[in-house]
């Protein structure tokens, strides 16, 4: 596995020319609400431009994890919050827009954490929600052309390490974005169940969040910080996927923890 530079910040100057001075081997842009204004897309345009010129082709548009303060979901029921749905749809097809006129990949969670309980009650039973959530990522796949992959997260819905589901998610053919800290934090800090998914999964797999984490909640920990095995990890990585380093940082302008988790990775080496 070639341990790419993989960093990510939004479309705002700032954060942009400091991850560019690193002539990272992939870039991710993390979007909000905002950017989907006229004036936002068109920022995110002219950013997109920036990497490629100066530094990789290899870009991902990661979708909002967001909408008026509360987090977005694939089933989102339109009847229920029309609202969140319409943007939901719209912000997808607005990144699949440019991912398709600059070759990007666009990375959409399959869920979040179902934090809003009106969400399942609307469908009845999580399994009645996982059927309408398959058949989301299966429109979206098939609008996306090979521009898409789907993350998963630490909800009830589309989170992963868990063989049954792993083998269902696999035998669906959905193109995957593998967070290694959210499968970890599902499977309460089971190394092996990790690399076990790891695994199982690698075909679909695309794309890689590199961060660790303890193992019981939503920490965004630099690479080495945690207690994710990374010698074991990277051992059961797609070789052909892109990856970043998704690590919470104390300052939004300087990525040195994103940099520190690339120089870990590279002692795993030594």
């Amino acid at each position: 596995m070639k341990h790419l530079l993989g960093l990510k910040s939004s479309s705002d100057s700032q954060q942009l020319n400091s991850r560019l001075i690193y002539h990272p081997d992939v870039f991710e842009f993390y979007t909000s609400q905002k950017n989907f204004s006229k004036e936002g897309l068109r920022r995110l345009e002219e950013a997109i431009q920036e990497v490629q010129v100066q530094a990789t082709k290899r870009i991902v548009l990661h979708h909002p994890m967001t909408f008026e303060n509360e987090y977005l979901e694939m089933v989102v029921p339109e009847a229920t919050f029309p609202r969140t749905y319409a943007f939901l749809q719209e912000s997808t097809e607005a990144l699949l827009d440019l991912a398709d006129s600059y070759d990007t990949k666009v990375l959409v969670h399959g869920s979040y954490e179902l934090r809003n309980p009106a969400t399942v009650d609307y469908y009845g039973s999580l399994e009645a929600a996982n059927d309408y959530l398959f058949r989301e990522l299966e429109k979206w796949t098939r609008l996306g052309k090979g521009h898409i992959f789907f993350e998963n997260g630490i909800s009830p819905l589309f989170s992963f390490g868990e063989p049954d589901y792993d083998k269902a998610i696999l035998e669906a053919g959905f193109p995957l974005a593998y967070d290694v800290s959210h499968a970890f934090i599902h499977l309460a800090g089971d190394n092996a169940a990790l690399v076990q998914s790891l695994e199982t999964l690698k075909p679909n797999i695309q794309h890689y969040h590199l961060v660790d984490s303890m193992g019981i909640s939503h920490d965004s920990l630099p690479l080495g910080q945690g207690k994710i095995d990374w010698k074991k990890v990277y051992q059961h990585l797609n070789p052909s996927a892109s990856s970043i380093y998704e690590i919470d940082l104390k300052d939004v302008t300087n990525p040195y923890e994103q940099l520190a988790s690339h120089q870990y990775s590279l002692d795993l080496e030594d």
